[in-house]
C-alpha cells in the first residue's frame, strides 16, 4: 500500500469516527500519522541524485514575493502588469509550467516577484509540480494568497521524560493527548509549553519542525465581471485586495499592501561633512537580519561594527535631530544615518603625557656619543 492510499484510509477512518471526549485521543493520533505521511510525500525519493527538474531561481533584490493560486486566475497577467516581464497568459489552464521571475521597482527598492504554476488538489502530494511550488514559496518573504507565529514552545531532551506545562487553560489539548502524539513520533523526552490555546494541528506542526509560516495576502482578480456588492464584500475581508488586470484597477493598492506586509525599511547614508545620499538606500527588514544600527553596519561592511563609536540619526526613530545612537537603536523607514568611527589612539600618548620614553631601558644599551673634536 502506497503513502497516498494510507492517507486516504486514515482520512476515511477519521470521517467515520464521531468527535467526542472518548475519541479525541484517537483522532489526535490519526492526525499525527497523517502529518508524518504527508511529510514523507514532500521528501525527495530515496536514492535520487538531487539534480531533479526543480525551478528555483536565484534570489535578487531586497525582498521576494510568490504568486500562488489555482490555475488560470491571472497570475501571469499580474506579473506582466507589475514588472513588465512577459509571462505567457491564455484562457486555458496550466499556461505557466515553470517559475517566471520579475522585478518590481517601488519606493527606491527592488522586489522580486515570482509567477509559479497553478496549484491543484493534491499539490502537497506532489501533483502538478506541487513539491517545487511549495519549496519556492517557503523561500519567499510574502505569499500573495497570514498565519500566527508559534503558539507552542517545544524542545527535545536526552533524558528527563516529558515535561508538560501551559500558561492558560487548554480546551483542545490535554496532557494525555500530548503524550500520545509525542509517542507516535517516538519522542519520550521533551519539554512542551503552551502559550496559547492551541489545537492538535498546531502541536503536530511544531513537532514536525518543517513548517514555515509566511505572511499572506489574498488577491482577488477579475472583479470587472462581478457585481459591486460582491466586490465590496471581498474587499472588506482581512488581508485581501481586489484587482482587475484587464482594466488595470487597484494595482497601486496591491503594491502598497505588499510594501506594508513586507516591512522593508529604507535607510540613507550620510558621509561626514556631505549631503545624504538619497539615490541608493540601504534596505533592511526584520525578516532579513533586523533593522538596528548594528544590522545597518553589517550590511555595509562586517568590520564597521568594530570601528563604530556612535551614530548620528535623523528621522522618525529619533526624538531630536540629529540624535546620538548606539548599535541597538532600531531604525525606521527613510531614516538618515551617519556613522562616526573611533579614532586611532597613538600608543603611549603625546608630549609630556607619554607613558614611556624612547630611550633604552639599560645604560649598557645606550649609544656612546662620539668624542669631541679637539
Amino acid at each position: 500500500m502506497g503513502i497516498i492510499e494510507k492517507i486516504k484510509e486514515i482520512e476515511a477512518e477519521m470521517a467515520r469516527t464521531q468527535k467526542n471526549k472518548a475519541t479525541e485521543y484517537h483522532l489526535g493520533q490519526l492526525k499525527a500519522k497523517i502529518a508524518k505521511l504527508r511529510t514523507q510525500l514532500l521528501e525527495p525519493p530515496k536514492g535520487s541524485a538531487g539534480g531533479g527538474d526543480g525551478f528555483e531561481v536565484t534570489k535578487y533584490g531586497h525582498g521576494r514575493v510568490a504568486l500562488i493560486g489555482f490555475p488560470s486566475v491571472g497570475k501571469s497577467t499580474l506579473l506582466t502588469m507589475l514588472t513588465g516581464t512577459h509571462s505567457e497568459a491564455a484562457s486555458y489552464e496550466f499556461t505557466t509550467l515553470t517559475c517566471i521571475p520579475g522585478i518590481i521597482h517601488y519606493n527606491d527598492t527592488k522586489i522580486q516577484l515570482l509567477d509559479l504554476p497553478g496549484i491543484i488538489e493534491g499539490a502537497s502530494e506532489g501533483k502538478g509540480r506541487g513539491r517545487q511550488v511549495i519549496a519556492v514559496a517557503k523561500s519567499s518573504d510574502l505569499v500573495l494568497m497570514v498565519l500566527d507565529a508559534s503558539k507552542i514552545y517545544f524542545k527535545k531532551k536526552k533524558t528527563g521524560g516529558i515535561s508538560f506545562n501551559s500558561t492558560l487553560q487548554l480546551t483542545h489539548v490535554d496532557e494525555k493527548l500530548c503524550y500520545q502524539i509525542l509517542h507516535e513520533y517516538k519522542i519520550h523526552n521533551a519539554e512542551v509549553l503552551f502559550r496559547e490555546d492551541a489545537t492538535v494541528d498546531d502541536l503536530i506542526d511544531v513537532i514536525e519542525g518543517n513548517r514555515k509560516y509566511i505572511r499572506c495576502v489574498y488577491v482577488y482578480n477579475k472583479i470587472d465581471v462581478i457585481g459591486i456588492d460582491d466586490v465590496d464584500k471581498l474587499a472588506r475581508q482581512p488581508n485581501s485586495v481586489v484587482i482587475s488586470c484587464n482594466l488595470r484597477l487597484n494595482l497601486d493598492r496591491l503594491l502598497a499592501k505588499m510594501w506594508e506586509e513586507m516591512g522593508l525599511v529604507r535607510v540613507y547614508t550620510k558621509p561626514q561633512g556631505q549631503q545624504p545620499d538619497f539615490a541608493e538606500p540601504v534596505v533592511l527588514s526584520n525578516d532579513r537580519g533586523g533593522c538596528s544600527i548594528e544590522d545597518f553596519c553589517n550590511h555595509i561592511h562586517r568590520t564597521l561594527v568594530k570601528e563604530f563609536k556612535y551614530g548620528l540619526v535623523w528621522g522618525t526613530s529619533t526624538r531630536h535631530y540629529p540624535q546620538h545612537c548606539g548599535l541597538q537603536h532600531v531604525l525606521q523607514d527613510e531614516d538618515v544615518v551617519q556613522i562616526v568611527k573611533k579614532k586611532e589612539k597613538e600608543e603611549g600618548g603625546r608630549g609630556r603625557f607619554k607613558s614611556h620614553s624612547n630611550e633604552p631601558a639599560r645604560i649598557s644599551d645606550r649609544q656612546k656619543k662620539a668624542p669631541l673634536k679637539t
